[in-house]
């Protein structure tokens, strides 16, 4: 059983759920990467994604693609983000997620990739435009390596798309609760309970929701519904707005009480 396995096994058999934080490698640069990785998992953060910075993030709402920008900017690359991952092993077991576009990951070579990936330490993979129809060859270098390919649905996702989902695959399926790109917003979707229970019952994956998540309140109501939640531009702001002791404090403030709140309501 892999990193990523056992971290849902022990929630599951806690019967808690999931706190999944998303920061951009290399905003403001892979030394504050490193050290927050290590405050995340220790505020109590369950699994971390690391974006992948990327010129043309469609998916990203302004908060991740200026972090995007930033990170650029400061000269990060794929071969440093893995780098960065390997520093991390030698004290950290939280199962890291690489998320971001196929191109970089393309331009890195599939094969190469996938075995990089796995000796540096990285648990998962989610890149957000590469259908599960179209996964093929990645998908097969990163089994071979031992990677969870993880894959979104949405709320237009048809049951094909699910089944496909289903069969394909692994670690966990990341809901997105919303149509749109990311972002935070005032209020969860009217229909997310039904839409999740749907997908729930055709997928044997934990299903971790995000895409607008950004208090705890709203923490703990997607909660109640899947099986863990993912918490990005919420956090990547305070990238934006603090650095420094004060950029700790406040990420450590956050995560802890969205964990406290998501804790607290595990059914």
């Amino acid at each position: 059983m892999d990193r990523l396995a056992r971290r849902l096994d022990t929630l599951r058999s806690k019967n808690d759920k999931a706190l999944v934080t998303f920061i951009t490698a290399g905003d403001p640069d892979l030394g504050t990467t490193e050290e927050m990785i290590r405050l995340l998992a220790d505020a109590g953060a369950d699994i971390i994604e690391l974006g992948v910075p990327f010129s043309d993030p469609m998916a990203d709402g302004p908060t991740i693609q200026l972090a995007s920008e930033r990170s650029l900017a400061a000269g990060t690359t794929l071969a440093g983000i893995l780098a960065t991952v390997t520093k991390v092993r030698a004290s950290q077991d939280i199962p890291i997620i690489l998320m971001g576009y196929l191109n970089p990951i393309h331009a890195y070579g599939y094969e190469r990739f996938a075995v990089d990936a796995a000796q540096a330490g990285v648990d998962g993979v989610l890149l957000v435009d590469m259908p599960p129809e179209e996964s093929d060859e990645f998908l097969r270098h990163a089994t071979q390596s031992g990677l969870n390919v993880i894959f979104l649905l949405t709320p237009t996702s048809n049951k094909y798309r699910i089944a496909t989902v289903a069969e394909l695959g692994r670690g966990f399926v990341y809901y997105v609760t919303v149509t749109g790109v990311t972002g935070m917003r005032k209020d969860t979707s009217a229909t997310l309970a039904a839409e999740l229970a749907k997908v729930r019952k055709k997928i044997h994956l934990p299903v971790m929701a995000g895409f607008g998540i950004s208090t705890p309140q709203q923490a703990a109501e997607v909660a109640a519904m899947a099986d863990g939640v993912v918490v990005g531009s919420a956090i990547v702001k305070l990238f934006e707005q603090h650095s420094g002791t004060k950029l700790k404090s406040e990420l450590k403030r956050l995560v802890g009480n969205l964990k406290q709140a998501i804790s607290s309501n595990a059914a």
